[in-house]
């Protein structure tokens, strides 16, 4: 499973690659790639914090759908096969040696 991450510019969700590097740079968990070129080319640089948080908060969303996706524990199932005899289907042996 991949981390998606949200714009913190135009609100926009994206993928960047999972190594975090695109083949001009290092990839921003902060920005999408638009918003990323534009304030590359303005002089802006991300803010350590806020990428760390971005982080962060992705990898807690990858855990939380990891953990939803997860099968469920098995309850306790009985076998599937027949009992051995007709005496084991007719009921529990303590109450039939009370009975007769």
């Amino acid at each position: 499973m991949r981390m998606v991450f949200e714009c913190v510019e135009c609100g926009s969700h994206y993928l960047p690659p999972e190594e975090m590097v695109y083949p001009d740079g290092p990839a921003s968990p902060v920005w999408c790639t638009p918003c990323h070129t534009d304030k590359r080319a303005a002089g802006v640089h991300e803010d350590p914090l806020l990428a760390r948080v971005a982080l962060a908060a992705a990898r807690a969303a990858l855990a939380r759908r990891a953990a939803e996706e997860a099968p469920p524990a098995r309850s306790d199932v009985r076998p599937s096969r027949p009992p051995r005899s007709r005496r084991a289907r007719s009921g529990p042996g303590a109450l039939r040696s009370r009975l007769g």
